[in-house]
């Protein structure tokens, strides 16, 4: 799929693949970019377009992403420790519909193009339900980010909202405009529990959002339908890196703890978590977190690989272990 695919067949999304993709339980994702699709964007076909395509076809109309901090990794994010200390938050981003997939049109030569963004209440409801029941998991407060001030579809999502609120009356419902959110998210990202919103905003948010605990390699993120679903890390490829060994596993392993939720397999999803928070804990960790002594992207992998392998063995009582290029005492 992505490049790898366009090199191959010229497809982003072959058919074969998409085959087995809907024939699975669940999908987890790679980075399927390419340098040379990174120096060239109007390439006419190019690598994200498979995953359009992919969440289109698999019908995934939630992506959620979770943002925590970690303690040990506070010092490395841009914002002061005080102010997103303990942050905890849900993103809940609308997939398959609104600018993104809205009519297009350009006119190179009159210099005129446009994007249309539409949205209907059967593409609203689903994900807001979803966002609601997830509040009330949590500290029970969800809240709407949209454009009602301006736009037609964010008044559209503010009415749905609130009408579906009645089902939930144990969960506190408030609206923010989407600029006057991207302020707060870093202000005090800490007044958010559970957020939902429309595509693009949705995009642009949790982006944002992902810089809060210090590392966009951090971070998990699941995409649900009815029938299908896809994990994947928030971070997309970075080109640059190609074989250089010092992309952060982290975020693919937490999107995997993720698909294992999703299964049913708890237990097995929280040792993955357990074995991610042990690795920061002891700074074993990729170049984004700790310029000065750091270990690569398979070295990290090892390392909470043996952890997971250990652990079940010793039920976490560990003595004199060696673990990756460390021996725990």
């Amino acid at each position: 799929m992505g490049a790898e695919a366009i090199f191959k067949t010229g497809n982003p999304l072959p058919d074969e693949t998409l085959q087995i993709c809907k024939e699975s339980d669940a999908v987890l994702f790679g980075a399927i970019g390419d340098p040379s699709f990174d120096h060239n964007p109007d390439a006419k076909v190019r690598p994200e377009q498979g995953l359009l395509k992919l969440r289109k076809e698999l019908g995934l109309f939630a992506n959620i992403r979770p943002l925590k901090t970690y303690s040990s990794l506070i010092d490395k994010s841009p914002l002061k420790r005080e102010v997103i200390e303990g942050t905890d938050i849900q993103i809940f981003r609308e997939l398959v519909s609104g600018i993104y997939f809205g009519e297009k049109f350009t006119d190179e030569e009159a210099g005129y193009a446009y994007d249309i963004c539409k949205y209907s209440r059967e593409e609203i409801i689903p994900i807001v339900h979803m966002a609601f029941q997830e509040a009330q998991k949590r500290r029970k407060k969800l809240t709407l980010i949209d454009k009602a001030n301006v736009l037609d579809t964010s008044r559209l999502w503010r009415k749905v909202c609130k009408e579906i609120a009645h089902e939930y009356p144990d969960v506190e419902l408030d609206f923010m405009f989407v600029d006057n959110a991207a302020m707060q998210l870093i202000l005090n990202p800490k007044q958010f529990d559970v957020i939902v919103t429309e595509n693009m905003f949705g995009d642009i948010i949790s982006d944002e959002a992902s810089v809060i605990g210090g590392s966009i390699g951090l971070l998990p993120s699941a995409s649900i339908g009815n029938e299908n679903a896809l994990f994947e890390p928030i971070h997309g490829s970075y080109p640059q890196a190609k074989g250089k060994g010092i992309a952060n596993p982290v975020a693919s392993v937490l999107s995997t703890a993720m698909m294992l939720d999703y299964l049913g397999l708890d237990q097995a999803a929280e040792k993955l978590r357990q074995s991610v928070e042990y690795a920061i804990e002891n700074k074993y960790v990729t170049a984004d977190l700790n310029a000065e002594q750091h270990y690569s992207t398979s070295e990290v992998g090892s390392f909470i690989a043996d952890y997971i392998k250990y652990s079940e063995k010793s039920y976490y009582n560990f003595e004199n272990v060696k673990i990756g290029k460390s021996t725990i005492v």
